[in-house]
């Protein structure tokens, strides 16, 4: 492999580590690169899956106190999780480009959409309640469609995690981000067992992209938690958004 393929890989990772430890949409910057170097769409994409894990798991890392009093809720909905996880990339390996390229710019557009509106969805949602409630439903099969999703693309799969958190838990964004960051690492690990079991990656790409993601995971972690809730929630639109008309054009 040419340096300069080593390189762009390398800050493919690092990039799409740090969008990822921030909201998601990282696979909108390392996907497009792989393609560009040559791989053919298929083999980029379960090749981009299995690379940027490290970087879900650097960016739960960087959320360890925000996650460390929500034991209990990632017990319950891990197995919704991990299922939607192997559905989606089952689905990923069983369908066909055409779907694939038609329907994702929509599911990741409509992600943003409600991840900008949860706040007056939640509003309407509690009024008349004079405490934010949980909604078990809501949030087990918000998760289970969010894995599903980040099954078959990972690219804004951490706004729609968020915005089916914001929705169905009474949490702060901060330990919301929390939950997204282990949720993602999950159903994106669980999806890369599936494709190392079915094959055809490009391995060489796989471990320059885990370096730079591992690195980039953790600085976008510390980047959103430093950021204020309002400025964060433009953040996430702007990339829901950003990468849905990448996808477009």
């Amino acid at each position: 492999m040419p340096a300069s393929h080593v390189v762009l890989i390398v800050l493919a990772g690092v990039g799409a580590g740090i969008f990822n430890g921030v909201a998601g949409g990282g696979s909108l910057i390392s996907f497009p690169i792989l393609l560009a170097l040559g791989y053919p769409a298929l083999t980029a994409n379960i090749t981009n899956t299995v690379g940027i894990w490290p970087g879900y798991l650097a960016s739960a890392a960087g959320y360890r106190r925000e996650i460390g009093d929500q034991a209990h809720r990632l017990a319950r909905l891990t197995p919704v999780a991990l299922a939607g996880g192997v559905a989606g990339a089952v689905l990923l390996l069983t369908t066909s480009p055409a779907t694939f390229d038609d329907v994702v710019p929509w599911l990741v557009l409509g992600a943003a959409a409600l991840f900008a509106a949860q706040p007056a969805l939640r509003r309407a949602l509690d009024r008349g309640s004079s405490h934010p409630r949980t909604r078990p439903a809501l949030l087990v099969a918000g998760v289970f469609a969010a894995s599903v999703y980040g099954g078959y693309f990972g690219a804004a799969m951490g706004v729609m995690f968020l915005a089916v958190l914001g929705l169905a838990l009474p949490v702060s964004l901060a330990h919301t981000s929390g939950l997204r960051a282990v949720l993602s690492m999950m159903v994106n690990g669980i999806a890369a067992v599936v494709f190392i079991i079915h094959g055809g990656l490009a391995w060489e790409a796989v471990g320059l992209l885990a370096v730079g993601s591992l690195v980039g995971g953790y600085i976008g972690a510390r980047v959103a938690l430093a950021l204020p809730a309002p400025a964060l929630r433009v953040v996430v639109v702007v990339i829901g958004v950003g990468t849905a008309v990448k996808l477009l054009v």
